[in-house]
């Protein structure tokens, strides 16, 4: 879907003129954004989506889409690249999720241990749970495309094992 067929659609559920409202722009500007842009349009005249995405590009800094998904109340999950179909990798793939949660439920349990949770706690639950998505969002696209390849690649060039996590005793 391109971006002028995304805020057309957004036009249909929401006021064009409440949106011209609140960020005090024209109203005609508002229903510009979502027409088919002329092939040299661009710059200045480019909708908000175009210039959000023309400035990911540039940076290549994915702090910028994480901010928007946090402002959002959601998160960003990179689409893995997978290569080649492994199907024998469903298994240890499968054990990697469950590894990973394990690895935060442990995080968890010794952060809570003394009924709270301080920053630098925090901060590993967050790292723990963004590694979590993160494989996870691996293996459901690998199930969706049938292919395990990029799963094992990914876990054959790991450099070095993930540091021991301390569980706590029962």
């Amino acid at each position: 879907m391109q971006s002028y067929e995304l805020l057309r659609d957004v036009l249909k559920t929401t006021s064009a003129k409440q949106i011209s409202s609140d960020l005090n722009l024209s109203l005609s500007l508002i229903y510009k954004w979502a027409e088919k842009p002329e092939a040299d349009a661009g710059g200045a005249g480019a909708n908000p989506l175009d210039r959000v995405d023309q400035l990911i590009q540039t940076t290549r800094d994915p702090r910028i889409i994480h901010w928007l998904c946090q402002r959002s109340g959601g998160f960003f999950i990179k689409n893995p690249k997978l290569h080649s179909s492994h199907p024998d990798f469903l298994i240890p793939a499968t054990n990697e999720i469950v590894q990973e949660f394990a690895d935060l439920l442990a995080v968890i349990a010794s952060a809570a241990g003394d009924n709270k949770i301080d920053a630098n706690e925090s901060k590993t639950i967050r790292g723990r749970w963004e590694e979590l998505k993160s494989v996870t969002e691996t293996f459901v696209t690998a199930c969706e495309e049938g292919n395990f390849g990029g799963i094992k690649e990914k876990e054959s060039s790991k450099a070095a094992p993930a540091p021991a996590t301390t569980r706590p005793s029962d």
